[in-house]
C-alpha cells in the first residue's frame, strides 16, 4: 500500500507506467461524451484530477478555454505534450488539491473522474458559474465484487452519490440534478455518475 501522504510519488509512478507502456487513456470516457449535448462548446472548463488530458483535450477541442488540474508532474507534462501534438490550448496547473486551492472560477464546466477528495467535492458546486454544469463520476464499493482497484479508501459508499447530490442541493436551490446512476458500466466498472447544473442568473 501506498503511503497516504506522498499522492505525488504515487501517482508520477502511476502515470509514468502507463505512459511509457502505451496504456495511459486518451479517449474521453463514455461518461463524458455521453453527456456531450449538455456541455458548452465555449466558456470555461476546469478537468480535476485530469491526469494525462483525455477529458480536457475533448473539452478544449470542443472550444472551451480548459485547465487541467494535477498532483503528478509526469500527467501534466504528458498533457502539455498532447495538447501541443493535436494543436488545443490546455493550461495545465501541477497542484495537490488537498493542500492547494483550485484554480479560481467560476467555471461553466467542472469534470471529474476516477478521483475522490470529499472535502473537495463538497467545495464544487459553489464554483459553478451560472448555467455551469458539473460532472462527477467514480467507482463505489460494489466495484471490489470483480476488481481489487481501485482501493476500498478511494471508493464511494453504494448510494452515497444519491445522498451527495441531495446535500448539495438543498444547501443551493439554484443547483439542478441534471442526471445520477449508479450501476455497472460497458466498461465493467461500478459507478456512481452524478451531473448537476447552476441555474442561471
Amino acid at each position: 500500500m501506498e503511503p497516504p501522504d506522498d499522492p505525488r510519488a504515487r501517482w508520477n509512478r502511476k502515470h509514468a507506467d502507463a505512459v511509457g507502456s502505451g496504456t495511459a487513456p486518451t479517449d474521453p470516457s463514455s461518461f463524458l461524451t455521453a453527456n456531450d449535448a449538455l456541455l458548452p462548446t465555449s466558456g470555461r472548463a476546469v478537468d480535476v484530477a485530469g491526469g494525462t488530458g483525455r477529458h480536457a483535450l475533448w473539452l478544449a477541442a470542443r472550444g472551451l478555454d480548459v485547465t487541467l488540474v494535477d498532483v503528478s508532474d509526469t500527467a501534466c507534462a504528458e498533457a502539455t505534450r498532447r495538447a501541443i501534438d493535436t494543436g488545443v490550448s490546455l493550461d495545465v496547473v501541477r497542484a495537490d488539491l488537498s493542500r492547494d486551492p483550485l484554480p479560481a472560477g467560476p467555471w461553466d464546466v467542472i469534470v471529474v473522474t476516477h478521483w475522490l477528495d470529499r472535502d473537495v467535492w463538497s467545495r464544487l458546486p459553489a464554483e459553478l458559474a451560472p448555467s455551469g454544469t458539473l460532472l462527477l463520476c467514480q467507482a463505489t464499493v460494489s466495484n471490489l465484487d470483480r476488481h481489487d482497484r481501485p482501493p476500498r479508501h478511494f471508493l464511494l459508499e453504494d448510494g452515497e452519490v444519491a445522498q451527495l447530490a441531495d446535500r448539495f442541493t438543498a444547501a443551493d436551490a439554484a443547483l439542478e440534478v441534471i442526471a445520477l446512476e449508479e450501476g455497472w458500466t460497458d466498461e465493467d466498472r461500478h459507478e456512481a455518475r452524478l451531473v448537476l447544473r447552476r441555474a442561471a442568473g
